[in-house]
């Protein structure tokens, strides 16, 4: 029975979830270049890389069967700066009027 690891990957235009035959001592870089996506889309410079949401730092990591690894693309705008612009726009007071707590 075949083993197989799969490549994901999501640029602005298109995602990408790929089947991959997996080999004993495969690493994530023959299964991204087993995957074709070079020649599909254009993938970033430097790759940030993780297996199952778990981040990795090197191409030569090794697979095992069933894995998932994954291709992320680099952050336009930090998160915190997100939610720092969305409070300025819609502030909430520290104290609010009225009694929402009222004792009967």
């Amino acid at each position: 029975m075949q083993q197989y690891v799969w490549v994901a990957y999501a640029s602005p235009e298109q995602q990408f979830h790929i089947k991959v035959v997996y080999q004993e001592g495969m690493t994530v870089a023959d299964a991204i270049a087993q995957s074709g996506l070079n020649e599909q889309t254009q993938l970033p410079e430097t790759l940030n890389l993780g297996i199952w949401g778990v981040k990795i730092h090197s191409p030569t990591h090794l697979l095992k069967a069933g894995d998932r690894v994954e291709i992320y693309l680099p952050l336009k705008i930090n998160p915190k700066d997100i939610r720092r612009k969305r409070a300025e726009k819609n502030p909430v007071g520290r104290y609010q009027t009225g009694n929402r707590f009222k004792r009967s």
